[in-house]
């Protein structure tokens, strides 16, 4: 038997945005089109902060709630930090993208408490992720659903995994260093242009270009993370966040002249700073930072 769904609103009620004749959620914040009871709201804006690194989310100008998630954990001088951007047109995302945030924190921290290397131990975290959004279910185009990037910061190298367009970038301003750079690799649209020799700012303009090609979820099959390790060779910091910041600052160098110094003495001051500079820009998303300086700060180099 085909059922089709009623009509609800052509304007979303907590965006405004135009919403097509059917749609359950709004493409644009995520909001329930239905009437059906969200989630009770949690602050706008939550931080994290373990001194040798933090991380701020913020719900952003334009969606009814959060679906963003982070975590951190420090494990005998690695530092762990957890990025997750819930897709906003699936069902329970900020769900989705919770459990996938604490799911892979704990589970790279037990991996490594263990002994295992740092890629083999981000291999099964995010394994471990996988699987628990994928126990929300198959619920076809709504099923429940994030992107995933995580970051192991030892005193010597940085383990990047990543699974959507959830970002990890290496920033420094020591002239004897290797220069900022991306250390993530997104699955887009976008991404997939420009494997094929589009320059960046065109496949970034071009229709759908944020559409995820790679995601977790009950309905991504044979999905492998992205793996990186790089080993500075200079003082820095490493910045994880979701599209909400990074759409409107893509660029490394951009990010940053933002961020350092400050980000080398004052993680949690930075991550403040650039979620209220993306804030600034337009706010048009849900704004995730987590920052570790590089090599890590002693008790004494916190201001």
């Amino acid at each position: 038997m085909t059922t089709t769904l009623e009509e609800t609103t052509d304007v979303c009620p907590a965006c405004g945005a135009r919403c097509a004749d059917g749609d359950r959620f709004c493409e644009d914040c995520g909001a329930s089109l239905t009437g059906e009871i969200t989630p009770a709201a949690v602050p706008d804006r939550c931080q994290l902060d373990l001194g040798t690194l933090a991380a701020v989310t913020d719900r952003g100008k334009r969606h009814a709630h959060n679906e963003d998630a982070m975590a951190l954990r420090v494990l005998d001088g690695t530092r762990i930090l957890v990025v997750c951007d819930g897709v906003s047109s699936s069902e329970h995302a900020a769900d989705a993208a919770q459990r996938a945030a604490t799911t892979a924190a704990d589970r790279l921290a037990a991996e490594l408490g263990a002994g295992l290397g740092a890629e083999a131990a981000t291999i099964l975290a995010i394994g471990a992720a996988a699987e628990a959004v994928a126990a929300l279910g198959d619920r076809g185009e709504l099923t429940p659903s994030c992107t995933i990037v995580t970051a192991a910061v030892t005193a010597t190298a940085v383990t990047v995994g990543s699974i959507g367009d959830s970002r990890a970038y290496w920033l420094t301003t020591d002239l004897a260093a290797t220069p900022p750079r991306r250390l993530s690799i997104d699955d887009s649209v976008a991404s997939g242009l420009v494997d094929l020799g589009v320059d960046e700012v065109t496949a970034m303009s071009m229709p759908h270009a944020h559409t995820l090609t790679a995601w977790l979820g009950a309905d991504a099959e044979g999905v492998e993370p992205h793996l990186r390790t790089f080993v500075p060779d200079g003082p820095g910091a490493v910045l994880l966040c979701s599209d909400g910041l990074w759409n409107y600052y893509p660029d490394a160098a951009a990010l940053t002249a933002l961020a350092l110094p400050s980000a080398l003495t004052d993680p949690r001051a930075v991550a403040h700073q650039l979620a209220d500079l993306a804030l600034a820009a337009g706010g048009g998303d849900n704004i995730t930072v987590a920052v570790a300086p590089f090599p890590a700060l002693s008790r004494n180099d916190r201001s």
